[in-house]
């Protein structure tokens, strides 16, 4: 058994390799690796931000507890990772599996660091012949659980597919269309565009990035905390009712989500606040509408490329928006919402298997580094 600090070589990253995710090129001679769940966040063509080391790596993401190990040089992301070599005793897929094991052992605290208790996990080192046999079980048994996971993941995608089909299918046939202005308030929460300082304790302060889309809340936990004044002055400046929603309008565009109540919480300058009139259009018609082909299309038609996408209040407050009588909008969202009650009640089945599938990896590793295997 060995505290496994005592099992690794930390890599120093310098700070002049690390490449900020707004840098990422979608293609590129260089992989980027950082703490995000895909193994390659994405590339760049500057060989200067190779990062020195002996390989293989282990790199594991500070804040999102992803494990991945790295044969080739990359250049490192930004943010939350350690890159970590294995000392002359262990093999590097032992210690691969073994840091994905202690990883599951860790409560996830959210955006948090996580490598300060990884650290002080004991892991058994059992002898090298040992420790190969151990690898070549794992590695027979996972292929068959990734080839189960990669079908559940392909039946999400193809659920995301069908969900635009049917938005398409819904707003596609309506002729009419006014300006986005004309049926709803829009609004900058934070109009100064300055990031409030952070106060210990304070009211949550919400942004795209405070999102979780697939849980369908908002992480206020992690969120940056603000001062009841700043608060006083949101709260001054819009009331939030029942069907608001907010869009991303800096680097990420669009991705509409609604607000829940009360209103014990500021908002972002990195998002609009929307806030549909339902004289004109029903709150819940107008939301799957900002989430269909038609709306997307224009917010990447007008987004602008500085250092990052936007797409400023103006130009939303002209977006197109179709609109019918309040009758046939029912309609259309009785229609939308059958169809999409059947895709949720499948992903919920798929989120199911892909729980289990997850559990099954925890189970192998489990034996393996306890001794059934």
């Amino acid at each position: 058994m060995a505290i496994y600090k005592e099992l690794v070589k930390k890599v120093s990253v310098p700070s002049d390799k690390k490449i900020k995710q707004k840098e990422y090129l979608d293609k590129g001679l260089l992989p980027i690796i950082d703490q995000g769940h895909l193994l390659i966040g994405g590339y760049t063509d500057d060989f200067t931000k190779a990062l020195a080391c002996d390989y293989p790596v282990i790199v594991f993401g500070d804040h999102t507890k992803c494990v991945k190990f790295i044969t080739f040089p990359f250049a490192p992301g930004a943010d939350g990772i350690k890159v970590l070599q294995p000392k002359k005793e262990i093999l590097p897929k032992y210690l691969y599996y073994g840091t994905q094991y202690l990883t599951f052992r860790i409560e996830d605290k959210g955006y948090a660091r996580h490598y300060q208790h990884l650290e002080k996990k004991e892991l058994i080192v059992r002898p090298l012949p040992e420790q190969e046999r151990i690898v070549a079980r794992i590695e027979e048994l996972f292929p068959e659980l990734d080839k189960v996971v990669e079908t559940l993941k392909t039946t999400k995608q193809q659920l995301t597919v069908y969900r635009q089909a049917v938005l398409k299918e819904a707003f596609e046939p309506l002729n009419n269309a006014v300006d986005m202005e004309k049926i709803a308030t829009m609004l900058d929460p934070h109009p100064s565009h300055r990031t409030p300082p952070e106060v210990e304790g304070g009211i949550p302060y919400i942004g795209i990035g405070d999102i979780d889309y697939d849980a369908k809340i908002i992480n206020f936990n992690i969120a940056r905390k603000v001062s009841a004044q700043i608060a006083k002055e949101h709260f001054e400046r819009y009331t939030l009712q029942k069907g608001d929603f907010v869009m991303g309008k800096i680097g990420t565009i669009g991705k509409p989500f609604k607000l829940p109540l009360p209103q014990n919480y500021t908002l972002s300058a990195n998002v609009i606040l929307i806030q549909p009139n339902s004289e004109f259009i029903l709150p819940e018609f107008l939301f799957w509408q900002f989430t269909s082909p038609y709306i997307t299309q224009q917010l990447m038609k007008g987004a602008t490329a500085t250092s990052q996408p936007a797409f400023g209040i103006k130009k939303a407050r002209k977006l197109q928006i179709k609109i019918c009588d309040i009758m046939m909008q029912n309609k259309i969202l009785e229609n939308i919402q059958a169809k999409m009650s059947i895709c949720d009640s499948i992903e919920k089945t798929v989120d199911t298997a892909l729980q289990q599938a997850e559990a099954m990896r925890q189970s192998i590793l489990k034996q393996a580094f306890e001794g059934g295997i």
